[in-house]
């Protein structure tokens, strides 16, 4: 080379998203549900709830009776019905999930996740645990 070829542009990158845009993105994609109509769906037996708060959220506010608690960083492990360390609950790519964080943020990424992982009917509660509570919906108390 005697550097004075033609040296071709890079292509643009992609401008960053931040986490709001991102959260509009992947929300866009399903249905959200409401904390009345998770626990309707879930007394059917039709939806498994799936609680990813942490330890000590659970101990301190308590949990949703019947809810399969998964941490989040286990979640896409357990739930991916292909997977070696799936739980018992994952029984195929067409169950209905609904991912419950504290306040229905993480829950929103994590139901993306699963989207990914071709779980097609996961959503998340809007407003997370803290919504369920509000609405006076069923709540085991915490260790705390």
């Amino acid at each position: 080379m005697s550097g004075t070829e033609p040296v071709e542009p890079r292509p643009l990158e992609p401008r960053p998203v931040g986490i709001d845009e991102l959260l509009e993105r992947v929300r866009a994609d399903y249905r959200r549900v409401e904390a009345q109509e998770a626990y309707d769906a879930a007394r059917t037996g039709e939806t498994l709830l799936v609680d990813i708060r942490y330890a000590a959220l659970r101990e301190r506010d308590g949990v949703i009776p019947g809810a399969l608690v998964i941490e989040r960083n286990e979640l896409e492990w357990r739930l991916d019905p292909q997977g070696s360390h799936k739980a018992p609950e994952a029984t195929g790519h067409d169950i209905q999930v609904v991912v419950i964080c504290n306040e229905g943020y993480a829950s929103s990424l994590a139901a993306a996740s699963l989207h990914q992982l071709g779980l097609h009917r996961a959503t998340d509660l809007v407003g997370g645990f803290q919504a369920w509570k509000s609405a006076g919906l069923p709540v085991t108390p915490g260790q705390a």
